[in-house]
């Protein structure tokens, strides 16, 4: 016997196949901008939150180096002692690639210049650097460090205020009758900024090599007595070592040495800070900037003017009297020694300041570190491409 099963079949109406796609394109529509704007909300608080624990982590380091460090401590003074003493920031004197700087009160007597650093450098390595680095330093020609700020995010460092501003202010044609300081004056600045550099070099428990010696950097009290500032490139080497490692070009801009560019003029010691003094001498003297700048090229001039005072003929610079002309070719002698190209070539700065104190019909002139066959006008070329070179590792101290 055969037994038939019935199944029982339901139909379900179809759906109008023009309406449903309407619906999924319109919840499509809904979720999947939404979803978009739902990642896009989540990554940005995924990168809120990283740079807040880096700026955390930042701020703990920061935290323990300045509690460990008891060497001459300077002040600290909080970011609300900042608005007080400067007046709510209502003074700036100036600005520069890491803060601006604001003149303010500690009292109705002492006056001080505020850093205000900014968070460009989002580390803190450079404050870390000026900080420490300027605990060890205690000389006539070198910035002293009365506090500094670490509230928080904010950062600054306080100075003595210094009413001359700085060097570059001077720097200018003897015909500037307002701020030529006179040929005598000059060397002796000469003489004390070197002094300064000696002492980083050799007076301190470690070698200090400073990185940004240039004109903005030195400051002037109100006798003339110039002060060495701005310490934030700054790096410590034990006495006994020569040479220290740097994977990046560092400084200002025509101040900087070969080196720093490329490692085929040797390797980067104590030598880059002389190179910068000589650049900086050979303003002094030359009353203008030695440097050109443009996109392409860094070009280190040396006017025509350098070559007739070592010739003895006529020179474009107004002078007094022999005695005059004897300062100016000692500056410029001393500073052509300094930018010799290769390192072994330029003098210490021991022998700089017996060379300044010395009669200048004792100074031999250095070769020429320029290439005569291919500048008439006593210049030379670095390429910009040359900054981007990066420098064999050599032994540092830390």
């Amino acid at each position: 016997m055969c037994l038939q099963r019935n199944v029982l079949q339901i139909k379900f109406p179809q759906p109008n196949s023009d309406i449903e796609k309407g619906k999924t394109r319109k919840i499509l529509g809904i979720v999947f901008p939404g979803s978009i704007l739902l990642a896009l909300v989540f990554i940005a608080c995924f990168y809120i939150y990283l740079y807040f624990k880096e700026k955390g982590d930042d701020q703990v380091r920061l935290e323990k180096f300045l509690e460990n460090y008891k060497v001459h401590k300077p002040t600290r003074f909080s970011y609300a002692d900042l608005k007080r003493i400067t007046n709510h920031f209502k003074y700036k004197l100036g600005e520069g690639a890491h803060g601006e700087v604001f003149k303010g009160k500690l009292s109705t007597e002492i006056q001080v210049a505020v850093k205000v650093i900014n968070n460009s450098d989002s580390d803190g390595q450079e404050f870390i650097n000026e900080v420490g680095t300027m605990g060890k330093i205690h000389h006539i020609n070198v910035v002293r460090l009365l506090g500094f700020c670490a509230d928080g995010f904010h950062r600054a460092l306080v100075y003595d205020f210094f009413p001359n501003g700085s060097l570059q202010k001077f720097i200018t044609s003897p015909d500037n009758k307002e701020n030529f300081l006179g040929w005598l004056k000059l060397q002796q600045l000469a003489l004390s900024i070197a002094q300064g550099i000696e002492y980083l070099h050799q007076g301190c428990d470690y070698r200090i090599l400073h990185f940004d010696i240039n004109p903005r950097n030195v400051l002037l009290d109100h006798n003339f007595t110039p002060k060495i500032s701005d310490f934030g490139l700054a790096k410590l080497c034990s006495k006994n070592q020569s040479t220290i490692s740097i994977t990046a070009a560092k400084g200002t801009l025509g101040y900087i040495a070969p080196e720093i560019f490329s490692r085929n003029f040797g390797k980067v010691s104590y030598k880059a800070d002389i190179y910068s003094y000589g650049i900086l001498l050979l303003e002094m003297v030359g009353g203008r900037k030695n440097v050109d700048t443009n996109p392409e090229t860094l070009q280190v001039l040396c006017p025509d003017w350098i070559h007739s005072l070592m010739e003895g003929g006529d020179i474009s610079i107004h002078m007094e009297d022999e005695d005059d002309i004897k300062i100016a070719r000692k500056l410029a002698i001393v500073g052509l020694w300094c930018i010799q190209w290769h390192p072994a070539n330029r003098p210490s700065m021991k022998t700089i300041i017996q060379m300044l104190d010395g009669e200048v019909d004792k100074l031999k002139v250095p070769p020429t570190p320029f290439d005569f066959a291919t500048s008439t006008n006593m210049s030379t070329i670095i390429p910009t491409r040359h900054l981007n070179l990066e420098l064999e590792v050599v032994h540092e101290f830390e």
